[in-house]
């Protein structure tokens, strides 16, 4: 059905709103995610891994790091997020976040660039001073890139390098988080999706 869904609105004029939604409908309202932080340097190594519990149930996120609660505080004003223990990771890139914001339009001057070999629509996200772009898969409703911006400079990406199908939904099970210009990016794993 949410195939169906993403496919319907993908196929017609879809509104940057509708786009974003689809990209939403593909991670369920109340989740449970487990996977793995893993930080590397530019050639490979690694630096740092985690393993992490993400759960939200009735709009109530939770985080558990390494077996120990991490505090969750809500972005009250328009500042970039924090990272998780010193990763490239934030609390938005493991919630999404920004998909819920109100303020969405299309990047017209992007329409049409690829990721991964997958033509998507480009949406701008604003909240406050914060903006996002995402890349949104025109076939599949799937996000497939994200970078946040501070200023016109864009100081993060996030990319899907693999999906997977959990049950009925398809989501990115790998995906890369690189603070621009700081020498090591962060590779993200959904182990599970409940």
């Amino acid at each position: 059905m949410i195939a169906l869904l993403a496919s319907f609105l993908i196929a017609t004029n879809a509104t940057p709103r509708e786009l974003v939604q689809s990209a939403r409908t593909m991670i369920p309202s109340d989740v449970e995610l487990t996977g793995r932080l893993i930080m590397r340097n530019r050639r490979g190594v690694v630096l740092e891994e985690h393993d992490y519990v993400y759960v939200r149930q009735a709009g109530v996120p939770a985080l558990t790091i390494d077996g120990e609660p991490f505090a969750l505080s809500e972005t009250t004003d328009d500042r970039l997020p924090t990272s998780v223990l010193g990763t490239d990771v934030t609390t938005s890139d493991i919630s999404l976040d920004y998909l819920w914001w109100d303020d969405v339009s299309f990047d017209e001057t992007r329409e049409g660039e690829t990721v991964n070999g997958q033509v998507c629509a480009v949406v701008v996200l604003k909240k406050g001073d914060r903006l996002v772009r995402v890349w949104v898969d025109r076939k599949t409703g799937a996000l497939m890139q994200a970078e946040e911006y501070e200023g016109d400079k864009a100081v993060r990406r996030l990319w899907g390098t693999r999906l997977k199908k959990f049950g009925d939904r398809w989501m990115a099970n790998v995906m890369e988080v690189e603070t621009l210009g700081a020498g090591h990016r962060t590779k993200i794993t959904v182990e599970t999706l409940k």
